[in-house]
Protein backbone atom coordinates (compact mmCIF):
# COMPACT_ATOMS: atom_id res chain seq x y z
CA UNK A 1 0.00 0.00 0.00
CA UNK A 2 2.96 2.74 1.08
CA UNK A 3 4.70 1.75 -2.19
CA UNK A 4 1.06 2.95 -4.25
CA UNK A 5 0.72 5.87 -2.35
CA UNK A 6 4.37 6.37 -3.00
CA UNK A 7 3.81 5.86 -6.63
CA UNK A 8 0.29 8.00 -6.87
CA UNK A 9 2.28 11.11 -5.25
CA UNK A 10 5.15 10.30 -7.75
CA UNK A 11 2.57 10.79 -10.88
CA UNK A 12 1.10 13.75 -9.12
CA UNK A 13 4.12 15.60 -8.57
CA UNK A 14 5.53 15.28 -11.85
CA UNK A 15 2.68 15.72 -14.00
CA UNK A 16 2.92 19.64 -14.12
CA UNK A 17 0.75 21.71 -12.64
CA UNK A 18 -1.34 24.28 -13.70
CA UNK A 19 0.81 27.66 -14.14
CA UNK A 20 0.23 29.43 -10.71
CA UNK A 21 -1.72 32.43 -10.73
CA UNK A 22 1.87 35.07 -11.56
CA UNK A 23 1.48 38.72 -10.47
CA UNK A 24 1.86 41.00 -13.09
CA UNK A 25 4.83 42.28 -13.49
CA UNK A 26 3.60 46.13 -12.26
CA UNK A 27 2.67 44.34 -8.67
CA UNK A 28 4.88 43.86 -5.98
CA UNK A 29 4.84 40.22 -4.84
CA UNK A 30 4.21 39.16 -1.41
CA UNK A 31 7.99 38.64 -0.86
CA UNK A 32 9.14 41.98 -1.99
CA UNK A 33 6.17 43.52 0.16
CA UNK A 34 7.45 41.60 3.40
CA UNK A 35 11.21 42.45 2.67
CA UNK A 36 10.09 46.11 2.46
CA UNK A 37 7.56 46.14 5.58
CA UNK A 38 4.72 46.66 3.06
CA UNK A 39 2.77 43.75 4.06
CA UNK A 40 0.01 44.20 6.87
CA UNK A 41 -0.88 41.32 7.48
CA UNK A 42 -4.39 39.34 9.05
CA UNK A 43 -4.35 35.96 10.52
CA UNK A 44 -8.06 33.91 10.27
CA UNK A 45 -8.95 30.91 11.18
CA UNK A 46 -11.12 29.92 8.33
CA UNK A 47 -13.32 27.46 9.96
CA UNK A 48 -14.65 30.68 12.10
CA UNK A 49 -13.95 33.69 10.18
CA UNK A 50 -17.58 33.73 8.71
CA UNK A 51 -19.30 31.34 11.19
CA UNK A 52 -23.24 32.14 11.41
CA UNK A 53 -24.05 31.01 15.12
CA UNK A 54 -28.06 32.27 15.16
CA UNK A 55 -28.73 31.72 18.62
CA UNK A 56 -25.38 33.09 19.89
CA UNK A 57 -24.09 30.53 22.48
CA UNK A 58 -20.64 30.71 20.91
CA UNK A 59 -20.81 27.15 19.26
CA UNK A 60 -21.66 26.29 15.96
CA UNK A 61 -24.54 23.76 16.30
CA UNK A 62 -25.39 22.31 12.19
CA UNK A 63 -28.78 20.87 13.37
CA UNK A 64 -29.68 24.03 14.03
CA UNK A 65 -29.15 25.70 10.36
CA UNK A 66 -25.94 27.44 11.66
CA UNK A 67 -22.65 27.36 9.85
CA UNK A 68 -19.04 27.26 10.15
CA UNK A 69 -16.60 29.20 8.39
CA UNK A 70 -15.59 28.01 4.84
CA UNK A 71 -13.95 29.08 1.77
CA UNK A 72 -16.98 29.77 0.10
CA UNK A 73 -18.85 32.40 3.00
CA UNK A 74 -14.87 33.85 3.77
CA UNK A 75 -15.43 35.14 0.49
CA UNK A 76 -17.92 37.56 1.89
CA UNK A 77 -16.18 39.18 4.07
CA UNK A 78 -13.14 40.06 1.75
CA UNK A 79 -14.40 43.72 1.06
CA UNK A 80 -14.15 44.46 4.44
CA UNK A 81 -10.78 42.95 5.11
CA UNK A 82 -10.24 45.66 2.35
CA UNK A 83 -11.32 48.18 3.73
CA UNK A 84 -9.32 47.77 6.75
CA UNK A 85 -6.23 48.58 4.68
CA UNK A 86 -5.42 44.69 4.97
CA UNK A 87 -2.90 43.74 1.79
CA UNK A 88 -2.02 39.92 2.93
CA UNK A 89 -4.13 37.02 4.94
CA UNK A 90 -2.34 34.40 6.88
CA UNK A 91 -4.56 31.84 7.01
CA UNK A 92 -4.07 29.09 9.89
CA UNK A 93 -3.83 25.60 8.97
CA UNK A 94 -6.07 24.30 6.14
CA UNK A 95 -5.28 20.27 5.92
CA UNK A 96 -7.01 17.73 7.57
CA UNK A 97 -7.06 17.82 11.47
CA UNK A 98 -6.59 14.59 13.42
CA UNK A 99 -10.10 13.13 15.20
CA UNK A 100 -8.00 10.58 17.45
CA UNK A 101 -6.39 11.93 20.57
CA UNK A 102 -7.90 15.11 19.57
CA UNK A 103 -7.97 18.85 21.39
CA UNK A 104 -11.89 19.94 20.77
CA UNK A 105 -14.47 18.85 19.66
CA UNK A 106 -13.89 19.77 15.99
CA UNK A 107 -10.03 19.09 16.52
CA UNK A 108 -6.88 21.33 16.60
CA UNK A 109 -6.01 23.19 13.15
CA UNK A 110 -2.34 22.24 13.95
CA UNK A 111 -2.99 18.61 14.29
CA UNK A 112 -2.40 17.84 10.70
CA UNK A 113 -3.75 14.37 9.94
CA UNK A 114 -2.60 15.01 5.55
CA UNK A 115 -0.33 16.57 3.53
CA UNK A 116 -2.26 16.09 0.42
CA UNK A 117 -5.48 17.26 1.01
CA UNK A 118 -7.50 20.39 2.07
CA UNK A 119 -9.89 20.07 5.37
CA UNK A 120 -13.19 19.27 4.48
CA UNK A 121 -14.36 20.98 7.56
CA UNK A 122 -13.86 24.20 5.30
CA UNK A 123 -16.11 22.80 2.58
CA UNK A 124 -19.66 25.42 1.56
CA UNK A 125 -22.10 22.80 2.10
CA UNK A 126 -24.26 24.61 -0.59
CA UNK A 127 -21.65 24.59 -3.35
CA UNK A 128 -21.61 21.64 -5.99
CA UNK A 129 -18.19 22.70 -6.48
CA UNK A 130 -15.20 20.22 -5.04
CA UNK A 131 -13.44 22.12 -2.52
CA UNK A 132 -10.22 22.16 -4.20
CA UNK A 133 -12.22 24.38 -6.52
CA UNK A 134 -13.83 26.70 -3.91
CA UNK A 135 -10.46 27.15 -2.36
CA UNK A 136 -9.09 28.06 -5.63
CA UNK A 137 -12.23 30.47 -6.05
CA UNK A 138 -10.94 31.98 -2.23
CA UNK A 139 -7.49 32.21 -3.15
CA UNK A 140 -8.68 34.11 -7.03
CA UNK A 141 -10.96 36.33 -5.33
CA UNK A 142 -8.19 37.42 -2.47
CA UNK A 143 -5.85 38.54 -5.35
CA UNK A 144 -8.56 40.24 -7.36
CA UNK A 145 -8.50 42.86 -4.25
CA UNK A 146 -5.15 43.21 -4.25
CA UNK A 147 -4.66 40.42 -0.88
CA UNK A 148 -1.98 38.00 -0.68
CA UNK A 149 -2.19 35.25 1.08
CA UNK A 150 0.05 32.81 3.25
CA UNK A 151 -0.78 29.63 4.14
CA UNK A 152 0.56 27.62 7.57
CA UNK A 153 2.19 24.40 7.64
CA UNK A 154 1.54 22.48 10.48
CA UNK A 155 5.06 21.78 12.49
CA UNK A 156 3.86 18.21 13.35
CA UNK A 157 1.23 15.55 12.64
CA UNK A 158 -1.92 14.64 13.84
CA UNK A 159 -1.93 11.08 15.58
CA UNK A 160 -4.38 9.74 13.02
CA UNK A 161 -1.59 10.33 10.50
CA UNK A 162 1.15 8.60 13.07
CA UNK A 163 -1.65 5.32 13.06
CA UNK A 164 -1.79 5.54 8.52
CA UNK A 165 2.22 6.31 7.98
CA UNK A 166 3.95 5.74 11.41
CA UNK A 167 7.50 5.47 9.41
CA UNK A 168 6.91 9.37 9.06
CA UNK A 169 7.38 9.58 12.78
CA UNK A 170 10.40 10.06 15.29
CA UNK A 171 9.81 7.39 18.55
CA UNK A 172 10.94 6.76 21.41
CA UNK A 173 13.11 3.26 22.55
CA UNK A 174 9.80 1.69 23.17
CA UNK A 175 8.39 2.52 19.71
CA UNK A 176 6.50 5.02 20.75
CA UNK A 177 5.97 8.34 19.07
CA UNK A 178 7.44 11.51 20.15
CA UNK A 179 5.36 14.43 21.74
CA UNK A 180 6.71 17.57 21.46
CA UNK A 181 6.57 19.39 24.85
CA UNK A 182 2.84 19.56 25.95
CA UNK A 183 1.20 19.25 22.47
CA UNK A 184 -0.70 16.24 23.49
CA UNK A 185 -2.72 16.04 20.10
CA UNK A 186 0.42 15.95 17.70
CA UNK A 187 3.69 13.48 17.50
CA UNK A 188 7.08 14.52 15.94
CA UNK A 189 8.07 14.40 12.56
CA UNK A 190 11.35 12.39 11.78
CA UNK A 191 13.31 14.52 9.68
CA UNK A 192 16.51 13.36 8.53
CA UNK A 193 19.74 16.32 8.80
CA UNK A 194 21.48 14.88 6.15
CA UNK A 195 21.70 13.74 2.37
CA UNK A 196 19.35 11.06 3.37
CA UNK A 197 16.78 14.07 3.73
CA UNK A 198 15.90 14.28 -0.23
CA UNK A 199 15.44 10.07 -0.36
CA UNK A 200 13.04 10.72 2.64
CA UNK A 201 8.67 10.34 2.50
CA UNK A 202 8.35 13.45 4.60
CA UNK A 203 10.47 15.38 2.43
CA UNK A 204 8.62 14.73 -0.54
CA UNK A 205 5.29 15.21 1.33
CA UNK A 206 6.58 18.69 2.03
CA UNK A 207 7.46 18.98 -1.68
CA UNK A 208 3.88 17.71 -2.20
CA UNK A 209 2.61 20.66 -0.09
CA UNK A 210 4.03 23.46 -1.62
CA UNK A 211 3.20 22.02 -5.01
CA UNK A 212 -0.41 21.83 -3.56
CA UNK A 213 -0.41 25.57 -2.10
CA UNK A 214 1.00 27.22 -5.41
CA UNK A 215 -1.27 25.69 -7.24
CA UNK A 216 -3.90 26.96 -5.29
CA UNK A 217 -2.47 30.43 -5.53
CA UNK A 218 -0.60 30.89 -2.35
CA UNK A 219 1.64 33.85 -1.99
CA UNK A 220 3.59 32.36 0.88
CA UNK A 221 4.22 30.01 3.24
CA UNK A 222 4.34 30.42 7.56
CA UNK A 223 5.95 27.49 8.66
CA UNK A 224 4.72 26.74 12.35
CA UNK A 225 7.50 26.19 14.76
CA UNK A 226 10.21 26.31 12.52
CA UNK A 227 12.71 25.63 15.00
CA UNK A 228 11.65 22.69 15.49
CA UNK A 229 13.23 21.17 11.87
CA UNK A 230 16.78 21.15 11.14
CA UNK A 231 18.88 23.48 9.01
CA UNK A 232 19.39 21.85 5.69
CA UNK A 233 15.38 20.63 5.43
CA UNK A 234 14.39 24.18 5.11
CA UNK A 235 17.13 24.92 2.81
CA UNK A 236 16.18 21.99 0.48
CA UNK A 237 12.34 23.14 0.66
CA UNK A 238 12.61 26.72 0.23
CA UNK A 239 15.03 25.77 -2.76
CA UNK A 240 12.75 23.58 -3.88
CA UNK A 241 9.99 26.36 -3.43
CA UNK A 242 11.64 28.78 -5.45
CA UNK A 243 12.44 26.86 -8.16
CA UNK A 244 8.51 26.19 -8.37
CA UNK A 245 7.69 29.95 -8.00
CA UNK A 246 10.69 32.64 -7.54
CA UNK A 247 8.99 35.24 -5.33
CA UNK A 248 7.36 32.65 -2.60
CA UNK A 249 7.68 34.04 0.47
CA UNK A 250 8.63 32.15 4.12
CA UNK A 251 7.48 33.70 7.37
CA UNK A 252 9.15 31.74 10.35
CA UNK A 253 7.78 31.26 13.96
CA UNK A 254 10.73 31.85 16.11
CA UNK A 255 12.23 34.25 18.05
CA UNK A 256 15.26 35.59 19.48
CA UNK A 257 12.93 34.00 22.97
CA UNK A 258 12.93 30.76 21.99
CA UNK A 259 16.32 29.28 23.00
CA UNK A 260 15.66 25.42 23.04
CA UNK A 261 14.10 22.57 22.07
CA UNK A 262 10.18 22.02 22.25
CA UNK A 263 11.36 18.31 23.29
CA UNK A 264 14.45 16.66 24.30
CA UNK A 265 14.15 14.25 20.83
CA UNK A 266 13.47 17.86 18.99
CA UNK A 267 15.79 19.51 16.42
CA UNK A 268 16.50 23.21 17.42
CA UNK A 269 17.55 25.76 14.77
CA UNK A 270 17.61 29.34 15.74
CA UNK A 271 16.32 32.07 13.79
CA UNK A 272 19.72 33.33 12.66
CA UNK A 273 20.14 29.81 10.80
CA UNK A 274 16.47 30.13 9.68
CA UNK A 275 16.64 33.19 7.77
CA UNK A 276 19.93 32.04 6.53
CA UNK A 277 18.67 29.09 5.26
CA UNK A 278 16.12 31.39 3.67
CA UNK A 279 13.33 32.35 5.32
CA UNK A 280 12.68 35.90 4.30
CA UNK A 281 11.39 36.96 8.19
CA UNK A 282 10.67 35.55 11.52
CA UNK A 283 8.61 36.34 14.54
CA UNK A 284 10.92 38.57 16.44
CA UNK A 285 10.34 38.69 19.98
CA UNK A 286 7.44 41.93 20.22
CA UNK A 287 5.00 39.43 22.08
CA UNK A 288 6.80 40.70 25.22
CA UNK A 289 5.87 44.06 25.01
CA UNK A 290 3.64 43.25 28.15
CA UNK A 291 7.16 42.93 29.77
CA UNK A 292 8.48 46.35 28.30
CA UNK A 293 7.99 48.96 31.05
CA UNK A 294 10.74 51.28 29.24
CA UNK A 295 11.98 53.43 26.16
CA UNK A 296 15.43 51.15 26.80
CA UNK A 297 13.95 47.87 26.23
CA UNK A 298 11.59 48.85 23.17
CA UNK A 299 14.88 50.33 21.83
CA UNK A 300 17.05 47.04 22.43
CA UNK A 301 15.01 45.05 21.05
CA UNK A 302 14.35 47.55 17.74
CA UNK A 303 18.13 48.09 17.30
CA UNK A 304 19.33 44.23 18.01
CA UNK A 305 16.80 42.97 15.50
CA UNK A 306 18.12 45.27 12.46
CA UNK A 307 21.38 45.23 13.48
CA UNK A 308 20.28 41.47 12.93
CA UNK A 309 18.61 41.38 9.59
CA UNK A 310 21.33 43.79 7.75
CA UNK A 311 23.89 41.02 7.91
CA UNK A 312 22.17 38.86 5.18
CA UNK A 313 22.53 39.17 1.61
CA UNK A 314 18.59 38.81 0.60
CA UNK A 315 16.24 41.66 2.69
CA UNK A 316 14.95 40.37 5.93
CA UNK A 317 12.25 41.55 7.74
CA UNK A 318 9.71 40.38 10.83
CA UNK A 319 6.26 40.74 12.20
CA UNK A 320 4.45 43.07 14.68
CA UNK A 321 3.92 39.50 16.78
CA UNK A 322 2.36 41.60 19.71
CA UNK A 323 -0.39 39.94 19.20
CA UNK A 324 -0.65 36.50 17.63
CA UNK A 325 -3.25 33.12 18.08
CA UNK A 326 -0.98 31.93 20.59
CA UNK A 327 -0.98 35.18 22.69
CA UNK A 328 -3.69 36.05 25.38
CA UNK A 329 -5.67 39.12 23.91
CA UNK A 330 -4.36 42.53 24.85
CA UNK A 331 -7.65 43.65 25.90
CA UNK A 332 -7.16 41.33 28.56
CA UNK A 333 -3.63 42.26 29.26
CA UNK A 334 -4.79 46.15 29.21
CA UNK A 335 -8.31 47.32 27.57
CA UNK A 336 -8.73 48.79 24.80
CA UNK A 337 -5.95 51.72 25.82
CA UNK A 338 -3.01 49.31 25.81
CA UNK A 339 -4.44 47.71 22.41
CA UNK A 340 -4.48 51.26 20.92
CA UNK A 341 -0.84 51.05 21.38
CA UNK A 342 -0.24 47.95 19.86
CA UNK A 343 -1.72 49.79 17.08
CA UNK A 344 0.48 52.20 17.17
CA UNK A 345 3.46 49.94 17.27
CA UNK A 346 2.16 48.16 14.49
CA UNK A 347 1.90 51.19 12.67
CA UNK A 348 5.29 53.07 13.03
CA UNK A 349 7.87 50.55 14.00
CA UNK A 350 10.07 48.70 11.30
CA UNK A 351 7.94 46.06 10.72
CA UNK A 352 5.44 44.23 8.89
CA UNK A 353 2.19 45.10 10.79
CA UNK A 354 0.22 42.08 11.88
CA UNK A 355 -3.31 41.26 13.47
CA UNK A 356 -5.28 38.31 14.63
CA UNK A 357 -9.25 37.75 13.72
CA UNK A 358 -11.39 39.67 16.35
CA UNK A 359 -8.25 41.89 17.97
CA UNK A 360 -9.90 45.25 16.02
CA UNK A 361 -13.46 44.12 16.26
CA UNK A 362 -12.67 43.98 20.46
CA UNK A 363 -13.19 40.46 20.90
CA UNK A 364 -11.25 39.13 24.56
CA UNK A 365 -11.84 35.40 22.92
CA UNK A 366 -13.47 34.45 26.30
CA UNK A 367 -16.16 31.27 25.31
CA UNK A 368 -18.03 30.31 28.49
CA UNK A 369 -18.55 27.12 27.01
CA UNK A 370 -14.82 25.95 27.96
CA UNK A 371 -14.38 22.79 29.23
CA UNK A 372 -17.79 21.99 29.26
CA UNK A 373 -19.16 18.30 28.33
CA UNK A 374 -20.53 18.86 24.46
CA UNK A 375 -23.76 17.34 23.47
CA UNK A 376 -21.68 16.11 19.92
CA UNK A 377 -18.14 15.96 18.78
CA UNK A 378 -16.40 15.17 15.71
CA UNK A 379 -13.68 14.03 17.31
CA UNK A 380 -12.95 11.35 20.22
CA UNK A 381 -12.63 14.23 22.81
CA UNK A 382 -15.91 14.85 24.31
CA UNK A 383 -15.50 18.36 25.69
CA UNK A 384 -14.63 21.99 24.28
CA UNK A 385 -10.98 22.81 24.81
CA UNK A 386 -9.80 25.99 24.24
CA UNK A 387 -6.94 28.49 25.56
CA UNK A 388 -8.90 31.14 27.11
CA UNK A 389 -8.45 34.80 26.03
CA UNK A 390 -6.81 33.05 22.55
CA UNK A 391 -8.63 32.89 19.22
CA UNK A 392 -10.45 29.04 19.57
CA UNK A 393 -8.84 26.60 16.90
CA UNK A 394 -10.46 23.65 18.57
CA UNK A 395 -13.75 23.71 17.86
CA UNK A 396 -16.59 24.85 15.74
CA UNK A 397 -17.05 28.10 17.14
CA UNK A 398 -18.53 31.61 16.60
CA UNK A 399 -17.14 34.44 14.34
CA UNK A 400 -14.62 36.36 16.46
CA UNK A 401 -16.15 39.72 17.15
CA UNK A 402 -16.99 42.14 19.60
CA UNK A 403 -19.24 45.25 19.79
CA UNK A 404 -17.07 47.90 19.76
CA UNK A 405 -15.55 50.12 16.50
CA UNK A 406 -12.99 52.13 18.92
CA UNK A 407 -9.66 49.90 18.07
CA UNK A 408 -10.90 49.73 14.04
CA UNK A 409 -11.07 53.54 13.67
CA UNK A 410 -7.76 53.45 15.47
CA UNK A 411 -6.54 51.02 12.97
CA UNK A 412 -7.71 53.04 10.07
CA UNK A 413 -6.43 56.27 11.78
CA UNK A 414 -3.09 55.03 11.92
CA UNK A 415 -3.08 53.40 8.27
CA UNK A 416 -4.14 56.71 6.88
CA UNK A 417 -0.63 57.93 8.43
CA UNK A 418 1.27 54.99 7.52
CA UNK A 419 -0.19 55.72 3.38
CA UNK A 420 0.67 59.29 3.42
CA UNK A 421 4.08 59.11 5.71
CA UNK A 422 4.99 55.26 3.58
CA UNK A 423 8.65 55.68 2.36
CA UNK A 424 9.37 57.39 6.07
CA UNK A 425 7.97 54.26 8.16
CA UNK A 426 9.23 51.81 5.64
CA UNK A 427 12.29 53.02 4.17
CA UNK A 428 12.91 55.33 7.39
CA UNK A 429 15.84 55.58 10.50
CA UNK A 430 14.18 54.34 13.51
CA UNK A 431 15.40 57.46 15.78
CA UNK A 432 15.24 57.52 19.44
CA UNK A 433 14.25 60.82 20.65
CA UNK A 434 15.81 62.14 24.22
CA UNK A 435 13.55 62.16 26.90
CA UNK A 436 13.95 62.60 30.79
CA UNK A 437 10.95 59.69 31.20
CA UNK A 438 12.02 56.25 30.45
CA UNK A 439 8.36 54.75 30.67
CA UNK A 440 7.92 57.39 27.69
CA UNK A 441 7.97 55.49 24.16
CA UNK A 442 9.36 58.32 22.04
CA UNK A 443 10.76 57.62 18.54
CA UNK A 444 11.37 59.23 15.15
CA UNK A 445 11.16 57.53 12.02
CA UNK A 446 12.82 60.27 9.22
CA UNK A 447 13.57 59.73 5.28
CA UNK A 448 14.21 62.33 2.71
CA UNK A 449 13.07 65.52 4.97
CA UNK A 450 10.04 64.01 6.34
CA UNK A 451 9.63 62.68 9.89
CA UNK A 452 6.87 61.14 12.16
CA UNK A 453 7.60 61.49 15.61
CA UNK A 454 5.58 58.75 17.99
CA UNK A 455 5.54 59.07 21.88
CA UNK A 456 3.59 56.76 23.87
CA UNK A 457 2.64 56.75 27.68
CA UNK A 458 3.88 53.07 28.75
CA UNK A 459 2.34 53.04 32.00
CA UNK A 460 -1.45 51.71 32.00
CA UNK A 461 -2.01 52.92 35.18
CA UNK A 462 -0.59 56.32 36.01
CA UNK A 463 -0.43 59.80 34.30
CA UNK A 464 3.30 60.75 32.83
CA UNK A 465 5.17 64.08 32.77
CA UNK A 466 8.39 64.62 29.76
CA UNK A 467 9.86 66.36 28.18
CA UNK A 468 11.52 65.41 24.83
CA UNK A 469 14.31 66.72 22.24
CA UNK A 470 12.43 66.56 18.76
CA UNK A 471 15.41 65.65 16.43
CA UNK A 472 15.31 67.60 13.32
CA UNK A 473 12.78 69.78 14.30
CA UNK A 474 13.16 73.72 12.97
CA UNK A 475 11.31 76.84 12.54
CA UNK A 476 9.99 76.44 9.51
CA UNK A 477 8.95 72.66 10.05
CA UNK A 478 5.18 72.15 8.92
CA UNK A 479 3.86 70.30 11.96
CA UNK A 480 0.48 68.51 11.68
CA UNK A 481 -0.79 66.51 14.90
CA UNK A 482 -2.54 63.90 14.40
CA UNK A 483 -3.06 62.40 17.76
CA UNK A 484 -2.93 65.50 20.29
CA UNK A 485 -3.56 66.54 24.31
CA UNK A 486 -4.32 69.61 25.33
CA UNK A 487 -1.37 69.16 28.40
CA UNK A 488 1.57 69.74 25.93
CA UNK A 489 3.95 73.00 24.96
CA UNK A 490 6.14 72.84 22.16
CA UNK A 491 8.99 75.52 22.25
CA UNK A 492 11.82 75.29 19.76
CA UNK A 493 12.68 71.72 19.44
CA UNK A 494 11.18 70.89 23.16
CA UNK A 495 7.94 69.08 23.72
CA UNK A 496 6.77 69.58 27.06
CA UNK A 497 3.74 67.26 27.40
CA UNK A 498 1.86 65.62 30.35
CA UNK A 499 0.40 62.45 29.20
CA UNK A 500 -2.48 60.30 30.34
CA UNK A 501 -2.25 56.39 31.07
CA UNK A 502 -1.66 54.50 27.60
CA UNK A 503 -2.23 57.88 26.19
CA UNK A 504 -0.30 58.21 22.63
CA UNK A 505 0.66 61.32 20.60
CA UNK A 506 1.32 61.27 16.70
CA UNK A 507 2.73 64.21 14.86
CA UNK A 508 4.28 64.91 11.57
CA UNK A 509 6.47 67.62 10.24
CA UNK A 510 8.08 68.18 6.74
CA UNK A 511 11.47 70.41 6.37
CA UNK A 512 11.83 72.68 3.22
CA UNK A 513 15.08 70.73 1.74
CA UNK A 514 15.43 74.79 0.48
Amino acid sequence: MKKIIILLLTLILTVPFCESKELTSHTKSLREMFQNNEAIIYALNLRTFNANDKNKDGIINFSLGETSGSFINAIDRLDEIKDLGINTIHLLPITPVGKIKALGTAGSLYAMADFTSLNMQLSDPQSDLLLKKQAEMFFEECHKRGIKVIVDLPSCGAYDLFINRPDLFLTDSKNNPVIPSDWTDVRLFNVPDNEELKKSDIFFLHKFFIDYMINLGADGIRADVATIKPYIFWQELIKYARSKKSDFMFLAEASESWTKPASDSAYFTDYKKLLEAGFDGYYGNYFELKEWDTMDKLVQSVKSRQKVLKKYHDKKSTIGSFETHDIVSPLLVGGENYSKIIIWLNATLPLNPYYVDGFLQGDDYIYNYSNKKADYTFTDDEYYYVHQGQIDIFNFSRKPSGDSTVLIDEHKLAMNLRNNFKEQITKGEFVVLNSDNNKIFAYQRAYNNKFVNVIINRNLAQSENVNIKVKNLTKKSNINFIKTTENMKLEKSMLTINLKPSQVVIFTFVNDRK
